[in-house]
C-alpha cells in the first residue's frame, strides 16, 4: 500500500504523520510515479510551518524527488511505463512512495546519472543554475558572495561559479562546514560567528566589495549583505531561513549604491516547459562533465521525515540530504 508523510495542521515537525494513502488512476495529462527518493529542502520547513501556506490540509509535503513511472494517463507523449524521470518545484506531494504529478513537471533523467543523485541535485541544483545563470550572469573576473556555503545549494554555487571563472566567499558556520566549502570551490569561506563577515568581505576585495550577494538566510544577514555590495551591485534573497525580512525603506539601496534588490523563486524560473527543460540539461551537463559534484552527505528512512527536519534545522545537515522510500 502506498505512504506518504502528510500534515493535518501547520506546526513543528511532529505534525508530521506517516499514514497509507491511495494513489488514483492519472488523468489526462499525469503520469504515475514511483519514488526512488525524495529530495529534503528548507522549503518544506515553510510549509510545514506554514509561514508559505500549503493550501488545503492535509496535505502531503515535500517539491523534489526521482524514480520511475509506473502508468501514463491520457494525452502523454513523451513519458511510458519504466522511463526514469526527476522533477522539483511543484506541486506539492513529493513526501510519499508513490504518487501522480502532471507530465511537463518531469524530465528524463540521462543514464550516465543514477536516480538517487537525480533526487539530490534537481531543487537545490536548478536554484544554483537560475541564480548563477539568470538572476544574474555569474563570469570570469567576478567576486561573489555566498550564504550558507557549505549547504545543499551552496555547495553546488560554489562549484559551479568557481567554474565560471569568479572568486567565491562564502559564509559557514563552523570548521568543518569552511573546509568543506573549500574543498567545494569557495575561495575564501568566512566563519560568521566568529568574524565580521561585512568587514572581511571589504578586506578581501580591497575595499570594493562583491557583485552579488546571494542571501538564503534572511533576517539575520539582509542588511549586512547590503553593506558588502559594489554600487550597481545586486542582492538575491532567495531564501529566510532565519526568519523573513523586516521591512526596510527602498531609499536605503539608493543611499547604499544604486544597488538591486530581487526575490526569486524556482517556480517561476521554471514555469515555462522550455526553461525547465533548459534549465535541467544545463545542470546535468555540468554534473556529468565533472565540474559540480553532488554530495549527498545524509540519508533518513521517509518514513523519519521528521528526524530530517529536526537536523535541517539545527543546521547539522551539510549538502544534499534524501528522503527513501
Amino acid at each position: 500500500m502506498p505512504h506518504a508523510i502528510r500534515i493535518h495542521q501547520t506546526g513543528g515537525p511532529e505534525v508530521m504523520q506517516w499514514e497509507e494513502v491511495s494513489v488514483p488512476a492519472p488523468g489526462p495529462g499525469d503520469v504515475h510515479i514511483r519514488h526512488s527518493a525524495v529530495g529534503l529542502n528548507y522549503i518544506d520547513v515553510y510549509h510545514r510551518t506554514g509561514l508559505y501556506p500549503p493550501g488545503e490540509l492535509p496535505v502531503t509535503l515535500g517539491l523534489e524527488g526521482s524514480g520511475v513511472v509506473v502508468a501514463v494517463g491520457p494525452e502523454v507523449a513523451h513519458f511510458k511505463p519504466g522511463d526514469r524521470i526527476a522533477y522539483a518545484g511543484g506541486p506539492l506531494g513529493a513526501y510519499c512512495t508513490e504518487r501522480v504529478i502532471p507530465a511537463h513537471r518531469l524530465v528524463p533523467v540521462p543514464d550516465a546519472i543514477d536516480t538517487k543523485h537525480a533526487a539530490a541535485m534537481m531543487l537545490q541544483g536548478m536554484t544554483a543554475r537560475y541564480l548563477l545563470r539568470r538572476t544574474y550572469q555569474v563570469k570570469a573576473g567576478d567576486t561573489i558572495l555566498f550564504h550558507a556555503a557549505a549547504g545543499g545549494v551552496g555547495l553546488i554555487a560554489c562549484q559551479w561559479a568557481k567554474h565560471l571563472g569568479a572568486t567565491v566567499i562564502g559564509t559557514v558556520g563552523s570548521e568543518e562546514k569552511a573546509e568543506l566549502a573549500r574543498a567545494h570551490g569557495c575561495d575564501h569561506p568566512i566563519l560568521y560567528k566568529q568574524e565580521d563577515f561585512v568587514a572581511r568581505v571589504r578586506e578581501l576585495t580591497d575595499g570594493r566589495g562583491v557583485a552579488a550577494v546571494y542571501d538564503s538566510v534572511g533576517r539575520d544577514t539582509f542588511l549586512n549583505s547590503l553593506d558588502c555590495l559594489q554600487p550597481l551591485g545586486i542582492l538575491v534573497s532567495f531564501g529566510q531561513s532565519s526568519g523573513p525580512v523586516e521591512s526596510f525603506n527602498p531609499g536605503l539601496l539608493a543611499a547604499k549604491g544604486s544597488l538591486f534588490l530581487t526575490r526569486p523563486s524556482l517556480m517561476v524560473y521554471t514555469a515555462k516547459r522550455e526553461d525547465l527543460l533548459e534549465t535541467a540539461a544545463d545542470l546535468f551537463a555540468v554534473v556529468q562533465s565533472g565540474a559540480v559534484r553532488i554530495e549527498i552527505n545524509q540519508r533518513y528512512p521517509l518514513a523519519e521525515a521528521a528526524r530530517a527536519h529536526i537536523d535541517l534545522e539545527a543546521r547539522r545537515t551539510t549538502g544534499s540530504t534524501l528522503l527513501i522510500p
